[in-house]
C-alpha cells in the first residue's frame, strides 16, 4: 500500500511538472500608439515656475521647470491639433505668463518671459 501511495505520489508530481514546464501559447501585440505633443520650453526667470496647459476651461499640470532653463515638455492626454493656452507661474505665484491661443503640433516651441 505504502508504494502505491508512493507511486501515485510520483506519477501526480510528474503530471504537474510536465504540465507546468511544457509550452503555452502566448500572444503577443503592441500596444496602440498615439502622437504626442511636446513643447519645447525655456524658463528665462531666475526660479521655477509651474507650467499648464489649459484647455476648455480646464487646466493642466505640465511640469515644474527650473530657473533659466529648457526642457522637452510631453503633454500626454491632449490630442495634437487641439487649441490651448499654456500658462507658467512663478513658484511665489507673484507672476503669471499666459501664451497665446496656440494649436499642439508634436513639438511647439515656448519660453518666459
Amino acid at each position: 500500500m505504502k508504494r502505491l501511495c508512493v507511486g501515485l505520489g510520483l506519477a501526480v508530481m510528474m503530471a504537474m511538472t510536465l504540465n507546468a514546464c511544457g509550452p503555452r501559447q502566448a500572444s503577443v501585440r503592441t500596444a496602440p500608439t498615439t502622437a504626442e505633443a511636446t513643447i519645447h520650453f525655456t524658463n528665462n526667470l531666475s526660479q521655477p515656475v509651474n507650467v499648464y496647459v489649459l484647455q476648455n476651461g480646464t487646466e493642466t499640470f505640465i511640469r515644474q521647470v527650473g530657473a533659466n532653463t529648457t526642457e522637452n515638455l510631453p503633454v500626454r492626454g491632449i490630442p495634437l491639433g487641439s487649441q490651448v493656452l499654456l500658462r507658467a507661474v512663478t513658484l511665489d505665484s507673484k507672476s503669471q505668463f499666459d501664451s497665446q491661443n496656440l494649436t499642439l503640433s508634436s513639438t511647439s516651441a515656448w519660453r518666459v518671459p
